[in-house]
């Protein structure tokens, strides 16, 4: 229950945060937006319609077709981010910060979307919108979701090159860009390294140094060479990426033919790194 309150405040700041990136951000700019967000705008700048009140209507109505595609606690999760982040829509429309500095405005517009949206989504939710769509698209065109959501937020802001113009398109992609590497680095977590696999005849020599020398764990996969049929033991290892120098140091001085690959982790749990419950 308290990790149910803790994840439901999450997703109402992060509503709140989101819709002033709308509003203090992205309309005072004349910046556009994808997804069903992206459509809203272009609705706003053509008839001055609330975003609040269309978001609302556009993101219930995407709600209703595509609820069938999420789980119970996802759905719950994603109407309260729909209604709050309407709510504060409405609430903050005609806020403004004293900035007309474009290309600083399209910055902090991404910082404040990746801040948004981020902790939305890994709590578990989502914000709708296209998020259906491409759940959708993935279940009768057999679409990549991440590809389906791309297509359609690059659809929406495409088309908001007729209203908003060619500058402000531009801006408007810079802001994304920001937004979506935010949005990783608060989804994916604080905790990123590199994880090695190495294949080398001396092997045990390797390990041996990695442990004394490196103090870290080495555990050995049991392989073959397809070609060969020959065994063939794999040591894999996790490190952080200011380890890397010091592990290619020491699989060079022993073993100049090794082979070795260099794995992107994104978290790491366990001893040694961090706590599982953490």
């Amino acid at each position: 229950m308290k990790k149910k309150i803790t994840d439901i405040v999450t997703i109402i700041l992060g509503a709140l945060i989101f819709a002033l990136d709308v509003n203090l951000f992205v309309i005072p700019n004349d910046f556009g937006e994808g997804g069903v967000t992206g459509v809203t705008i272009i609705l706003y700048y053509l008839f001055q319609w609330s975003p609040g009140l269309v978001n609302f209507i556009f993101n219930s109505i995407l709600l209703v077709v595509g609820y069938k595609f999420l789980d119970k606690q996802t759905t719950i999760y994603t109407i309260i981010a729909v209604v709050f982040n309407s709510l504060f829509l409405y609430l903050t429309e005609g806020w403004s910060i004293a900035s007309h500095d474009l290309m600083l405005n399209a910055v902090f517009g991404g910082v404040f979307a990746g801040v948004g949206i981020g902790p939305i989504i890994k709590v578990g939710g989502t914000t709708a919108g296209s998020t259906i769509l491409a759940r959708l698209m993935n279940k009768y065109l057999d679409w990549n979701v991440s590809y389906a959501l791309l297509f359609f937020d690059l659809i929406v802001v495409f088309a908001s090159l007729f209203i908003i113009g060619v500058q402000s398109l531009m801006f408007t992609i810079v802001m994304l860009f920001v937004g979506t590497k935010v949005m990783d680095f608060i989804i994916e977590g604080l905790n990123p390294r590199k994880a090695v696999m190495i294949v080398s005849k001396e092997q045990n020599q390797i390990a041996e140094q990695v442990n004394v020398l490196m103090e870290r764990g080495v555990t050995v996969l049991h392989g073959h060479g397809f070609y060969t049929k020959l065994p063939q033991e794999i040591l894999y290892i996790v490190i952080n990426k200011q380890e890397i120098s010091q592990l290619k140091k020491i699989v060079k001085a022993i073993d100049t033919n090794a082979f070795i690959t260099i794995h992107d982790v994104r978290d790491v749990f366990g001893e040694g790194f961090m706590e599982l419950s953490k």
